[in-house]
């Protein structure tokens, strides 16, 4: 793999002349022309708008891919990745997180500051995302963290055979077409309902097209038997946790519990997100 370019800060073309934009581009380039392709649209690598008090993580100007406020880089900035952490509402300790796709890293930040007990791995298959890590303040890699280049669904039928499988899976898995093709197949999604342990939970962001999110969701309730949780989001994102073990039958009660203490200690509303969930399992919302 070559190495990328550095990051080259230039103020930015667009919103106020105190705003940069960051772009994995050598110092000779001819910065006007770049950024006449990314005001274009023709631009083909990620980049990064800095307003002085976010940092958001670009596929293409219509499309932010993550967003990191500058006072709290830790914190869960948009909503539906606050919603993906409400799997901690049916398994409060796991031991392996594995996620699929890396954006700003503003999940891997969150479960690697407030989820001790886990071991996190993200798979991550394009290099230019990869090099904004710094700029988004992701912790190195050490004995709790590691992020790879790859495919992400490569993978994940490669843990199957891990001797201590994942416990959590995590797919926000984007590019500047929407989601990737790699892991928009039942076949993929059969890979993970393998590859997780006994009790696993899937959490998956789908967005974009509705009849794109309502395929995925087909093929989902399909591989995990309708053991399913939905949470539409109003930014037009749907996060849905899929459940591997035959016996998944929530407790509702001991999970209004759970929530109060997973509010108190991370700031997050996950009686929300409990009430939310229960709801669309009482509808049976597939």
């Amino acid at each position: 793999m070559s190495r990328p370019a550095a990051v080259l800060v230039l103020p930015s073309p667009f919103f106020s002349d105190s705003d940069t934009i960051r772009l994995l581009e050598p110092a000779d380039c001819d910065t006007q022309w770049i950024l006449r392709q990314v005001v274009s649209g023709a631009y083909d690598k990620p980049f990064v708008i800095d307003d002085g008090t976010t940092r958001t993580l670009h596929f293409s100007l219509s499309l932010i891919q993550s967003t990191m406020s500058l006072k709290d880089p830790f914190a869960l900035e948009l909503a539906y990745t606050q919603a993906m952490m409400s799997f901690l509402l049916f398994l409060p300790r796991p031991r392996q997180i594995l996620m699929l796709g890396l954006g700003g890293g503003s999940l891997a930040k969150f479960c690697y500051r407030q989820v001790g007990s886990a071991r996190i791995t993200v798979v991550e298959i394009d290099p230019h995302v990869i090099a904004f890590r710094d700029q988004f303040e992701l912790p190195p890699d050490d004995g709790r963290l590691q992020v790879i280049e790859g495919d992400g669904a490569d993978h994940v039928l490669r843990s199957a055979g891990w001797e201590e499988r994942p416990d959590v899976i995590m797919m926000d898995a984007f590019d500047r077409h929407g989601l990737s093709g790699s892991v928009s197949s039942t076949y993929f999604y059969q890979n993970v309902h393998d590859a997780l342990a006994g009790r696993g939970v899937m959490v998956a962001n789908l967005a974009g097209d509705k009849a794109d999110r309502e395929d995925h969701l087909a093929m989902i309730a399909e591989v995990f038997d309708d053991r399913l949780l939905t949470m539409a989001i109003p930014d037009g994102n749907d996060i849905v946790l899929a459940f591997r073990a035959p016996s998944f039958a929530p407790r509702w009660r001991d999970i209004a519990n759970q929530a109060k203490a997973l509010r108190a200690r991370s700031g997050l509303d996950f009686p929300k997100f409990a009430e939310r969930l229960e709801r669309s399992r009482r509808l049976r919302y597939v």
